[in-house]
């Protein structure tokens, strides 16, 4: 089983943790973790480009001139995609991007990428994050302390608003739920902080 340091706010190591194996120490699968990164991403796209066919443009309700006798050429509508001012041909209209992997396959992406920062040694565990004042100086203090300020993902178990608020100015960081975590967070971030509390919760969802 993989094993990793316990640190406390101060940045001092008190202690060794086993990991479980199951979720920590799988074989990374690859391919898998590359299908949940374009599942997230497209489901962040709006899909909202949309273009007007002849048919919802306004005007043009009027043929112009007579089918003949006028020597040009024949024309139904002046909003023809021929036309300045004419409708789009096959141009882009709005659209859902979002696409769904099975749940066994989530699951083990998640695995393969948890697995991955552990065995590149970006996985910290923290003994607790507790603060009292919603102030962004104090969770800096607790990254530095760890060396992880650059762009770290913290994991913690339950929802704490000081710890959001003293977050959330802080470039490039970011503040998860274990039940939110997902493998494009995990992989974007260079340092992956979990609390002891959360560590557990993610364990008992996975193992």
């Amino acid at each position: 089983m993989p094993k990793v340091a316990v640190y406390n706010m101060e940045g001092v190591q008190i202690g060794d943790i086993e990991l479980n194996n199951a979720i920590f120490g799988v074989k990374i699968n690859e391919g898998l973790m590359h299908q949940a990164v374009l599942s997230h991403l497209a489901k962040r796209r709006q899909g909202t480009a949309a273009t007007k066919n002849r048919s919802q443009v306004r005007g043009g309700g009027r043929k112009p001139w007579r089918q003949k006798g006028t020597g040009r050429a024949r024309v139904g509508s002046i909003r023809s995609p021929l036309w300045v001012g004419g409708g789009v041909v096959f141009g882009p209209t709005p659209r859902d991007y979002a696409f769904n992997m099975p749940k066994k396959a989530r699951r083990m992406a998640l695995k393969s990428a948890l697995s991955a920062k552990v065995r590149d040694g970006e996985l910290i565990v923290l003994d607790e994050l507790k603060i009292d004042e919603p102030k962004t100086k104090l969770m800096v203090k607790v990254l530095k302390a760890l060396n992880a300020d650059q762009k770290p993902l913290i994991v913690i178990s339950d929802w704490d608003s000081n710890i959001e608020l003293a977050t959330r100015n802080i470039p490039r960081a970011l503040l998860l739920k274990s039940s939110g975590l997902n493998v494009y967070d995990v992989l974007n971030h260079d340092r992956v902080i979990f609390t002891k509390d959360a560590l557990t919760r993610l364990e008992e969802v996975l193992a």
